[in-house]
């Protein structure tokens, strides 16, 4: 069953289901990871995972694999960059304006791992901070389900974007 995606204006339902198609089914990757969107703005999109054990990076705490964080941080961060160009192109169509997605590559990331990822589920946030023709930066943050304390920090400083962008 799919959860309803909260999303501000200027988007309309049909791209937010081509989105949300795009990356809960179409990125198999994140089907492993179980991750879903959960909201998406012009500048931020938030996602979550819940812990299942697959995911366990170490079995004496049962916390959250390194690499699920580092994924999920990495995902959502292209994806608020593209989604913030996608607003330059209101007049495309949304299968138009998900194609673009297409063309982004991470050029570099870090991720500060600053405690334990031990919970029921995690929430993932990330925020385009300033996207320009070609490079984009995001900050994206994983916190757990106690909220109060953030568990990684990330930079995408470099994501590069369609030359057409």
């Amino acid at each position: 069953m799919t959860q309803a995606i909260q999303y501000d204006a200027p988007f309309e339902p049909e791209f937010i289901e081509a989105l949300r198609e795009l990356v809960e089914e179409k990125i198999t990757f994140n089907q492993v990871l179980g991750l879903k969107l959960t909201s998406v703005t012009a500048n931020v999109l938030t996602g979550r995972i819940h812990m299942r054990p697959e995911l366990v990076g170490h079995f004496s705490y049962n916390r959250l694999h390194g690499g699920v964080t580092s994924a999920a941080l990495d995902t959502l961060g292209g994806l608020a960059c593209m989604v913030h160009i996608t607003t330059k192109h209101l007049d495309e169509t949304p299968a138009q304006r998900i194609a673009r997605f297409i063309k982004i590559g991470t050029i570099d990331l870090r991720v500060d791992y600053m405690g334990p990822a031990i919970g029921e589920y995690f929430d993932v946030r990330a925020e385009a901070l300033r996207v320009g023709s070609r490079i984009g930066y995001t900050q994206m943050s994983l916190r757990g389900d106690r909220k109060s304390t953030r568990l990684n920090s990330s930079h995408i400083p470099l994501s590069r974007m369609p030359s057409s962008a």
